[in-house]
């Protein structure tokens, strides 16, 4: 599903980001990427979504090389999902109206697709209110439902439980990780907690300084 191939990303050229990563993913793989802050764990997730584009190197998903050799796929035709810790849902959509955002088909398809994740995420009784009416918890739920809504080919979380307290931390980890595996989706999720990459990946790469441990 995601092969990465000898990626180098410099800001400038005398500041090296992430040097020589190779990554190999398969479909409904959830891998950890376990680094402290500054370690180039955020600007790898950039450069797979095509926010970035990389210095040296290759990225493949599903078979199609999206970046490198002189090629660039934009992120909106890579299909691929985010999830970041600031939640970042729309302010004046209603929760399912943030979820249906980026799902293709009639308007009935969309609204079935949105309820469904609403329900697997535990929040489709706030449907119809609007993002600033939720807790943190619940806007976080509500942001991975709207990244996995349509069927993204992998979904890319950043430190998706870092601003969550222990307790809830541990109950979205679990509830994710079910929903993620039920679907078979192939996820990424960086984090600099060691219980949250336990927790969520059944493979885990450390980065250190922007090199692959």
């Amino acid at each position: 599903m995601l092969k990465i191939r000898n990626l180098n990303y410099n800001y400038d050229l005398d500041k090296q980001v992430l040097s020589n990563i190779n990554i190999d993913l398969f479909k409904g793989d959830i891998v950890s990427i376990l680094g402290q802050s500054g370690c180039g764990k955020t600007t790898l997730l950039r450069l797979i979504a095509g926010l970035e584009e990389c210095s040296v190197g290759e990225i493949e998903i599903d078979n199609e090389i999206v970046s490198g050799n002189k090629i660039f796929v934009p992120t909106h035709k890579r299909n691929v999902g985010l999830v970041v810790q600031e939640k970042a849902l729309f302010p004046h959509l209603s929760v399912i109206n943030n979820v249906k955002f980026g799902i293709k088909g009639s308007r009935a398809e969309k609204n079935e697709t949105a309820l469904k994740f609403l329900k697997l995420f535990k929040v489709d009784q706030y449907r119809d209110s609007y993002p600033n009416k939720l807790s943190g918890g619940e806007q976080q739920r509500v942001a991975i439902a709207r990244a996995m809504a349509p069927n993204p080919k992998i979904l890319l979380m950043d430190e998706p439980f870092g601003s969550l307290d222990k307790e809830l931390r541990e109950e979205l980890r679990a509830e994710v990780k079910k929903v993620l595996q039920d679907n078979n989706t192939t996820c990424i999720v960086v984090t600099h907690d060691i219980e949250d990459a336990n927790s969520m990946g059944n493979k885990m790469i450390k980065l250190d300084k922007g090199i692959q441990l």
